[in-house]
Formats: C-alpha cells, sequence, structure tokens
C-alpha cells in the first residue's frame, strides 16, 4: 500500500515512524516532510497548504491512504479535496475542524451542550472588548478566535496587558484575520492536561495522558513556545478524573458535534485544566498535538494504521487500543534564542543508535548533511518503566547530539515527578 502523511514536523514524524510498523505498507510518501523524515519517507517538496498540488500528487501516484495531520490543511479541508478523489484519509474533514478553526465556535458549542469550560465574551469589535474590560476580572485570558500558530492566546495579568492585547489583535491584526473576532474569558488556575483521543464520530476511544511545557525557559519562565518537552502519563490525570472527563466531556463533545451535522472523524485532542470544580476544557485541537504525539504514540501496543482506518471506517469500537503500562519523556531540543530569533544551517549529529528514539522537526538536508533549519531542531523520546527513569534516559541521549547554539529545558517532568 502506498501511504501518504501530508505534514512536515515532529508530529509527523512519529506518525511516519509509527506507521512504518505495518508490513501492509510499501511506500510512505511525506508532503512536504523534512530532513530528518527523510530517513523513514519518501519526501515531496509540496507544502502542506497547497491543496491543488496535494491532491494532483495523491491521484498520480495512486495513494491508497492518506494522513492529513496538521491544523491548516485540516481547516482548509484537505480531507474533503481528498476523499471526492475517492482516496480514504484519517482527519477530520473541514465542517468538523472548525473546532479548533474558530475558538468562537467551540466556545459556542460547549455553552451549548453543558462542556464544562471557563465562563467567556465574544467580540467582534475593540470598542466593545475595551468597555468590556474596564470591570473584568484580572487576570484574563484573550484569544483570536482563528488559528495562529499557536500563539493567538494572551495570558493578561493587568487591564493595561488586556488592552494592549485586544489592540495588537483586533486593530494592528498581528494574526491577521484571524483575530477579526476575540474570545475573552476567564483565567482558571489548575494542572494542565492533554488528552488525544481516537474518534470514528460515535465511539472515542482516549490515548495515554500527557503533560507539556509550554514555556522557553526552565521553571516555566520565558515566551510560550509550541513546546519544549512532554511527559506521559500525566499524574494528575487519575483514573476518577478520567471517567468524569469521559462522562462530561469526551462523549458529550462527540455528540455534540454529531448534533450539530459536523460528526469528528480522526484525532480529537483535549486541553484540559484540573480546577477545584473539576476538569474544565481550555481548548480543542482537530488533530494530535505537537510534542504530545511524540510520547503517547511510542506508548501505542496496537497497530497505527489498523486503528486509523477503523476510525476512516466508523468501526473503532471493533478495535482493541492498547497502551504499554509504562511512560514516556520527550525533550525538544532547539535553537538558542527560539522562540524569538535564531541562526540555523548547523550541522547536525546524531549517533545512530538513538536515531529511533529521535523526532526530527526542523531539519533540512544538505547533501548527506542533516542541518538545522527552524527553532525547535528535535525531540528526543525515551521510554521506560518508570517516569522518572524515561526523563534520565531522555537527557542522557540529548547529551549525545550536536549542534552548534542547541538549547533544551533542564526541567521537563520536573513538575510530573514531583506530583507523583
Amino acid at each position: 500500500m502506498k501511504v501518504m502523511v501530508v505534514g512536515g514536523g515532529g508530529r509527523e514524524h512519529a506518525i511516519i515512524k509509527k506507521l512504518r510498523e505495518n508490513s501492509e505498507i510499501d511506500t510512505i510518501y511525506a508532503l512536504p516532510g523534512n530532513g530528518g523524515i527523510a530517513r523513514d519517507a519518501v519526501c515531496v517538496g509540496i507544502a502542506a497548504t497547497d491543496l491543488d498540488a496535494i491532491v494532483d500528487f495523491a491521484v498520480k501516484n495512486h495513494i491508497d491512504y492518506a494522513v492529513v495531520a496538521p491544523d491548516d490543511p485540516l481547516v482548509l479541508g484537505c480531507v474533503d479535496r481528498l476523499e471526492e478523489q475517492g482516496i480514504p484519509c484519517f482527519g477530520p474533514n473541514k465542517n468538523a475542524a472548525v473546532i479548533e478553526g474558530s475558538k468562537v465556535f467551540s466556545k459556542n458549542l460547549m455553552k451549548k451542550y453543558s462542556i464544562p469550560t471557563a465562563r467567556f465574551e465574544v467580540f467582534s469589535n475593540a470598542s466593545d472588548a475595551l468597555e468590556y474590560l474596564k470591570t473584568a476580572p484580572i487576570p484574563t485570558v484573550i484569544k483570536a478566535d482563528g488559528l495562529a500558530l499557536g500563539k493567538g492566546v494572551i495570558i493578561a495579568f493587568s487591564r493595561e496587558e488586556a488592552n494592549a492585547a485586544v489592540l495588537s489583535i483586533m486593530r494592528d491584526k498581528k494574526f491577521g484575520r484571524s483575530g477579526d473576532k476575540i474570545v475573552i474569558e476567564e483565567y482558571l488556575t489548575g494542572p494542565e492536561v492533554s488528552v488525544l483521543s481516537f474518534t470514528d464520530g460515535h465511539t472515542v476511544v482516549p490515548m495515554i495522558s500527557s503533560q507539556d511545557h509550554k514555556r522557553a525557559k526552565d521553571n516555566d519562565e520565558g515566551l510560550n513556545t509550541g513546546g519544549m518537552g512532554t511527559v506521559a502519563p500525566n499524574p494528575y490525570y487519575t483514573k476518577e478524573v478520567a471517567d468524569e472527563c469521559m462522562e462530561k466531556i469526551f462523549l458529550p463533545t462527540i455528540r455534540a458535534m454529531r448534533e450539530e451535522g459536523r460528526p469528528f472523524k480522526g484525532c480529537l485532542y483535549f486541553g484540559l485544566m484540573i480546577t477545584e470544580d473539576g476538569p474544565k476544557v481550555i481548548e480543542y485541537n482537530c488533530r494530535f498535538g505537537d510534542p504530545e504525539a511524540q510520547v503517547v504514540l511510542p506508548l501505542l501496543e496496537s497497530d497505527l494504521f489498523t486503528v486509523m482506518r477503523s476510525v476512516t471506517e466508523e468501526r473503532l469500537s471493533q478495535v482493541d487500543v492498547r497502551f504499554k503500562d509504562a511512560s514516556a519523556a520527550c525533550v525538544i531540543l532547539a535553537s538558542e534564542g527560539y522562540p524569538l530569533s535564531y541562526e540555523k544551517g548547523f550541522e547536525i549529529t546524531i549517533p545512530e543508535e538513538i536515531l529511533e528514539n529521535t523526532y526530527v522537526a526542523g531539519a533540512s538536508l544538505d547533501g548527506d548533511v542533516l542541518r538545522t533549519s527552524g527553532g525547535r531542531v528535535l525531540g528526543v523520546t525515551a521510554v521506560r518503566d518508570t517516569l522518572e527513569e524515561a526523563v534520565s534516559a531522555a537527557y542522557r541521549m540529548c547529551e549525545d547530539i550536536h549542534f552548534e547554539n542547541k538549547y533544551c529545558r533542564s526541567d521537563i517532568g520536573r513538575r510530573a515527578l514531583e506530583a507523583k
């Protein structure tokens, strides 16, 4: 079989490595892939948002199955376009991907179907938002409605910060059209948990919980990033919390989307906060998280391709989805200066024995030489019996990888270990 994976980051590398375990798959194409993914798939220089070129490639190369991984092509309708050509896909169609593509939609969905989330107000012009902020509780959270590369959420700890955020998003169009509307919501506190789930629109199967580390610096200081590391499982996600989430969040969300005529098939990501009032939804994503996928997928015992096809064919309830009774830790090796300015083009050396544990996010091939080409360069994952062992092993492997201006946080997993 020929399988095509749309995307070119660490998440896609994790998906591809897992798909390679299935003997039915002869060839995996990555569009566009990256220099590290080229070791595990045939990379094709087509951007993940170039839907015309993606569809043309898929048809001409007789692709049997497609995995559309990033948010942008999902929200643009890549799955719809491929399915029109008779190519089965893993991922939601455009109608369902709106759950991530519009925060206004997702917040209104939760309000309509009584799914626990932060209290919120929606604004379509800056003056009304600024008026509301005169009396709104502080701190507060301000979110651009549309996709913004994970940067469209601002936590304001003063009215001045809140006003500046509104003007930046709505007047100065920091995130373009994504800021035509904004959500201003209650600031919640508590441990954060990421739960990825397989769903075919009827059945929902949560994967192992995880904990992301968003800030650039140790002790959760510095700027927000796309994620500096993850651990799984998340110790705050107890069986009691999991049962409550299934009853009050996961199943109600799947039912709500079906009720709205937007059945969701693919990977639905639940970003949760465990508050004093119980778990609440911070955000939905319409795809595997990055770098959450890099710790969750290595713990999957079942065959990923089999699970994906059962989702596409709406028979997930017939498949046994199993995970290892183990722990995983992923440390991101970044370019010093990320997420602002950083140099790139440096040679990367990775020992052969840890290549299978390395997921490449921002690197390109220069002949046979792998060079840095992004802010987040690599994710290094270790799976061990305990979380403490996994964290230690991941950091040991990081020490053996070399490139100029290499940077990583030194405290990935610390909060989780303190909580155990």
